[in-house]
């Protein structure tokens, strides 16, 4: 690489913790399942409708389906975090997905947050705000010791690097 070649962008190193897999799985079906149900039910109780109603729960159902199983594989294949001794970055998404890196020196909050499902895999989501416009980083489906960990070390770092943030 010459001196005017720009510095190439590396994804960052850690994946996410492989019970994040079950995780989304799970936020999936919460979702796939309700609306595949409701035609189902209606395809038994409208006998005039039956065969709509059937095609159309067919349909929703094998969309649902698809969503269920490759979301979850797609998802943990692209996001991505890291710390390093100056920044945070993540990789998120799955069609539409986010690069995001952070300098501690602009870091004004570390916080964990985990919802019902994510406790119930033994996960914890990661939320980084900094002074920046675009929103905080979330790094979702981290173990639960390895967040707080990662949540005290970046706080204890952010001190180490005045800036923004302070």
């Amino acid at each position: 690489m010459s001196d005017r070649d720009p510095p190439r962008l590396r994804r960052p190193r850690h994946r996410l913790d492989r019970r994040a897999l079950g995780w989304w799985s799970v936020q999936a079906a919460v979702v796939a399942v309700p609306p595949v149900a409701v035609l189902a039910l209606l395809t038994a109780l409208i006998p005039p409708a039956r065969f709509w109603l059937g095609l159309s729960c067919a349909i929703v159902g094998t969309i649902g389906l698809i969503y269920v199983l490759a979301m979850p594989f797609w998802r943990y294949r692209v996001h991505r975090w890291e710390s390093t001794a100056d920044a945070v970055y993540a990789v998120s998404g799955w069609f539409w997905q986010r690069s995001r890196i952070a300098p501690l020196a602009r870091l004004q909050t570390v916080d964990t947050v985990s919802g019902p499902i994510q406790r119930l895999f033994g996960l914890t989501g990661l939320i980084v705000t900094t002074a920046s416009a675009a929103g905080p980083i979330r790094i979702q489906g981290l173990d639960r010791a390895l967040a707080e960990q990662l949540a005290e070390q970046l706080a204890g770092r952010a001190q180490e690097h005045p800036g923004d943030g302070q």
